[in-house]
């Protein structure tokens, strides 16, 4: 393994690279004694999964936005001096046909892109979040583009992972857009039969504990968004959104109020990012049946996220060479 850089601090400075469905995303950390001591991020909205459901295949528009944002985030990462980077693709990655035409160009970068399993995903959210938790058992829903992971479990004081079911369902924002909206804006009709579609696999999962956690914990851009737009925040503001709760009632509201609007009305609300104004309908119908079934009035919003345990994961990996969650990311490392 090469030998880490160190700054004055004593701090290894690492990126992590986390490519979805529908954003693209960039963490910048420092580690210390293996641990993240601090981090800040650069979302782009890139759409990777256009179309991916009909088709089974990236287009070349998805693919060229995708690695024209890894092209700003390598430059980003070698200004902060980073010393290597971590790069991983998840739901819409998996589900394309044409993948490889993506890792190619990512490599191309000097990136090693991992495709990683939905398991490996939930693992990963669960031990960003479950920091802010410690020795409480809770559930962690991480809601993308084109799939949930949802893992239920506890970090110990000591720092050890203990996961009892971890699972990642087909359900996203950008999939249920394209398999069930089919107008601007979308029928009652169409919404109902999301609602429904989501709502039966969501069942089945919690139906599969024997006792469901009292906290649940959410992450990703849908939720963060909803909270935006119920509090009609002009600017986002991280601070506000992390570890804010949320209700099923509110994010009801947020149905009523985008349901009969169309994609470019839901562009022009308070608190939401124009280019995810095509998936947040789905995204919030998704939310709301995620907590419906698992008998939710409440839910805690994370700002941590995959990239936050990313972050910690590769700390561990240069440092101790193993990982709490038992994942070893594949890392490349930049010249300065």
């Amino acid at each position: 393994m090469m030998k880490q850089t160190m700054d004055g601090s004593g701090r290894i400075r690492v990126a992590a690279i986390d490519l979805g469905t529908v954003s693209s995303r960039l963490s910048l950390a420092e580690i210390e004694a293996g641990a993240p001591v601090g981090a800040r991020k650069h979302t782009l909205i890139t759409d990777l999964g256009e179309g991916v459901d009909a088709t089974g295949r990236f287009c070349d528009e998805a693919v060229g936005r995708v690695v024209n944002a890894c092209r700003t985030f390598v430059e980003e990462a070698r200004a902060f001096g980073a010393t290597c980077i971590c790069t991983t693709l998840t739901s819409a990655a998996r589900d394309a046909d044409n993948a490889q035409v993506l890792l190619d160009q990512l490599s191309g970068l000097g990136l090693v892109p991992q495709v990683i399993p939905g398991e490996v995903e939930a693992r990963l959210t669960f031990y960003g979040v479950a920091r802010d938790f410690p020795g409480e058992r809770i559930a962690v829903a991480d809601s993308g583009g084109g799939s949930t992971e949802i893992a239920v479990g506890a970090l110990s004081s000591g720092g050890e992972v203990g996961l009892e079911r971890v699972q990642s369902l087909n359900i996203g924002c950008r999939r249920v857009t394209d398999r069930f909206f089919h107008g601007n804006p979308p029928s009652c009709v169409d919404v109902q039969e999301a609602a429904r579609w989501s709502a039966d696999q969501f069942a089945a999962y919690w139906a599969g504990l024997d006792d469901r956690p009292e906290r649940l914990v959410a992450v990703g851009g849908t939720v963060t968004t909803l909270v935006a737009i119920t509090h009609e925040l002009e600017r986002y503001d991280p601070a506000f959104v992390h570890l804010h709760e949320l209700s099923v009632a509110e994010i009801e509201g947020c149905i009523d109020r985008m349901r009969p609007l169309t994609v470019a009305q839901i562009a022009q609300l308070k608190g939401i990012q124009p280019k995810r104004a095509h998936v947040m309908l789905a995204g919030a119908v998704v939310m709301r049946e995620l907590m419906r079934a698992g008998g939710y009035d409440v839910l805690t919003v994370s700002e941590n996220s995959l990239l936050a345990g990313m972050a910690a994961t590769i700390g561990e990996t240069l440092v101790k060479g193993k990982t709490a969650i038992g994942w070893v990311p594949e890392l490349s490392y930049l010249a300065h």
